[in-house]
């Protein structure tokens, strides 16, 4: 996506935790309890992947982005899919991310990535000048940038 910055990758996170599994140090129960909200939000509004769960290994992870942000007001808090994300980003000024990895069959589920979406991160200076340099040479930046629009 365009607009996405502030990338946070969980990766680390999540290999720890499959290690401390693995070592016996956490059960399958403690790392499998997705609640039934999440659950029926991967089904409705998940995309499917093509990765195996880690822990069950029979079932593909589902990915499901939950938004927040202050534009959002009521729908703070929603799953939404991949495709509605891009018609966000372009409406709102600035609003979050955050992914979701679900496995249907065992419960499994983590934290994949959060990131920050929309116009915000549209500089529209694709002439190199900044928006401080714009607004110092008058008003010409910004009618050119409006007109970039």
């Amino acid at each position: 996506m365009r607009t996405q910055r502030q990338v946070v990758d969980y990766s680390l996170q999540k290999r720890a935790v499959l290690r401390e599994l693995l070592a016996g140090r956490v059960g399958t129960y403690d790392v499998c309890d997705a609640s039934p909200y999440l659950k029926n939000a991967a089904r409705f509004h998940g995309e499917p992947t093509d990765r195996r769960c880690p822990i069950c290994r029979s079932e593909n992870l589902t990915l499901v982005h939950y938004i927040y942000g202050d534009e959002l007001k009521q729908s703070a808090g929603q799953a939404r899919t991949l495709t509605e994300l891009p018609v966000l980003a372009m409406t709102l000024r600035e609003f979050q991310v955050f992914v979701v990895e679900v496995c249907l069959g065992c419960d499994w589920n983590h934290l994949v990535e959060q990131y920050l979406l929309g116009r915000d991160g549209l500089t529209g200076d694709s002439d190199g000048i900044s928006e401080q340099d714009a607004a110092g040479a008058g008003g010409a930046g910004r009618r050119r940038r409006e007109a970039q629009r």
